[in-house]
């Protein structure tokens, strides 16, 4: 565990501290080792009858006590220190992380797994140096110290007390493998039960409009029964391992005292120098019980540490040193195949969208339309084939160099919990206020801002929840004006709008649109007449490319999907006849 955090402390350039702290600790440890060792010839002098002998080894252990306090003091406040900047150093790396790792790393599974992680697990980090770090070092390094002092006095007893370390070890060993693979289980239930209380709190709109909030109940409150139930098994599993581990200890002990009393009635010790030894030995053992008594502690700490690492060892995408020059605002793919895990979702597309030009992807749901738009903003990277933005590959493209490049108006749309100006503001941060509201207007977010209390400071809620979707699209396409990119990927999600929201979206989208590069997944019958190039796929393949009128002409796929399209679009509800 404590070479693993080193590991981590290194990369976040904190290990400095950690380490001073350490050996601090060590050299604490040692002290404290040697100050139960001046307790046996002090203790012997007192036993034997011999006070005066006895001064010098009160002064000595005086003197010590002295030097402990205050080693001691310093490595406590190092401890805090070396928390403190080891929390600062992993916020920011995980944050790093988190802000480098491909979109496909995210998944439903991992939000209460890194929450938990970005946390708790945090905390539990912070306390290896502040609390626990000394309690390990103590646990190894002064029973050493103790046993290596009793070589001095007596070498039969030291050697029944060193005989014990190997079994003290196994069993500690044992009780932590133990315990570990059942701590894993438990940790993954108590993720799933923030996630489900996360989901619980966030949905009880839907949950209650549907009557479904007793069954959103029962399966929160089933994760939470797992949860207890890994509790569970976690202390079963542990109790055997505490138990044997702290009977090895005391049978350590228990030897050390029947080999000294042997030894006193043999004549070969005198009872006073075995008292002082006894003494020694519960110094030995002490440690040892106070390590095993930390195991839980210890565990969590080091799962926290073990977890982490595994995220910070997630392979980012590659990034170019340099990025490629890019010559226009094209998008290109060659040949692409791309999957999710074993799941294949683009076989062989090929299709390029010219500078300045409208292309619409069309196709039933799940053919890969969305997977292609985030294929060009490099959300992930293709499994065979390139993905060209101005003549360049992406791959050879910095990542802020290609977001420069493009605007995104997704189907989900987040807005942070600020004002609606914040969030507009992040399409250009550095822009003016005349900027920021002249892309407000142009998305027709004034009029959402007209109704509301506090103007334009209004705020939105976590994920804009006080705004509609379509209020939310708007404020979305704003930030995207804003930013005024040369490239627009757009998913045009107007079907689920109300007439007033959606003439206001489609408003923000044509100016959007104009004079740049668009690639939109198209959902209404304007946007793909009105396309210059349309993009037909079917189960991850592009089937045609041509215009609206080439396209019908050939009566192929495109044809019948307008014919669909045509006739849904007549369907009404009939009313009651008067």
């Amino acid at each position: 565990m404590i070479r693993r955090l080193l590991t981590i402390a290194d990369d976040a350039a904190g290990a400095n501290p950690l380490r001073i702290n350490l050996v601090g600790l060590v050299v604490e440890a040692v002290l404290q080792g040697l100050g139960f060792v001046l307790l046996v010839p002090l203790l012997e002098a007192v036993l034997a009858g011999r006070p005066e002998a006895a001064w010098p080894w009160l002064v000595a252990l005086t003197l010590l006590v002295l030097v402990y306090g205050l080693v001691r003091y310093r490595t406590q406040l190092a401890a805090y220190h070396a928390a403190i900047g080891l929390a600062r150093a992993l916020f920011t790396m995980l944050g790093d992380q988190i802000a480098r790792l491909p979109l496909g790393w995210f998944d439903g599974s991992r939000v209460g797994a890194l929450g938990r992680l970005t946390s708790k697990g945090v905390i539990d980090v912070m306390g290896i140096p502040a609390h626990l770090l000394r309690p390990v070092v103590t646990a190894f390094v002064t029973p050493l110290t103790v046993v290596l002092a009793m070589f001095w006095f007596d070498w039969r007893l030291a050697l029944a007390a060193l005989a014990s370390a190997p079994f003290v070890a196994l069993t500690y060993r044992w009780t932590q493998a133990r315990v570990a693979r059942a701590d894993v289980a438990h940790d993954a239930a108590a993720a799933e039960a923030g996630g489900r209380v996360v989901e619980f709190a966030q949905n009880q709109v839907v949950l209650r409009a549907f009557g479904r909030a007793a069954a959103g109940a029962e399966t929160l409150e089933r994760a939470l029964r797992d949860q207890r139930d890994a509790s569970r098994r976690l202390l079963w599993v542990g109790l055997p391992g505490i138990v044997a581990f702290t009977l090895v200890v005391q049978a350590a002990f228990t030897a050390v005292l029947l080999l000294g009393t042997d030894l006193a009635l043999g004549g070969e010790v005198d009872a006073a120098e075995l008292v002082a030894l006894l003494v020694l030995a519960v110094r030995f053992v002490e440690p040892l019980v106070v390590a095993a008594d930390l195991g839980a502690a210890l565990r969590m700490a080091g799962n926290a540490v073990g977890r982490m690492d595994a995220l910070l060892s997630v392979r980012p995408l590659a990034e170019p040193a340099q990025s490629v020059a890019l010559a226009d605002a094209s998008v290109a793919l060659q040949q692409v195949s791309f999957g999710y895990g074993d799941t294949p979702v683009l076989r062989d597309v090929s299709f390029t969208v010219a500078p300045g030009t409208v292309t619409a992807l069309v196709g039933a749901s799940g053919s890969g339309k969305t997977t292609i738009t985030r294929l060009v903003a490099r959300f992930w990277d293709v499994d065979s084939g390139s993905v060209k933005v101005g003549g360049a590959d992406v791959r050879d493209v910095r990542s802020e160099d290609l977001m420069a490049r493009m605007a995104m108006v997704f189907q989900d749309v987040y807005l942070f919990d600020g004002t609606i100006i914040d969030n507009i503001r992040m399409g250009r941060p550095d822009a003016s206020e005349d900027e920021v509201l002249a892309a407000a207007r142009a998305a027709r977010v004034d009029e959402i801002v007209a109704r509301l209390p506090h103007g334009w400071e209004s705020r939105v809620g976590e994920g804009g929840s006080s705004l509609s979707g379509g209020e939310r699209q708007r404020v979305s396409i704003a930030r995207a004006l804003l930013k005024d990119a040369p490239i627009v990927l757009l998913d045009e999600a107007t079907a689920s709008l109300d007439p007033e929201n959606e003439a206001a979206v489609l408003s923000g989208l044509r100016a959007l649109a104009s004079r740049r590069t668009v690639l939109v997944i198209a959902h209404r019958l304007a946007t793909v007449v009105a396309a210059d190039q349309i993009v037909v796929l079917d189960r991850g393949t592009v089937v045609e490319v041509g215009t609206h009128r080439e396209l019908i002409g050939r009566g192929g796929r495109y044809a019948a999907f307008w014919a669909e399209r045509s006739r849904a679009q007549g369907w009404r509800i009939a009313g009651k006849e008067a």
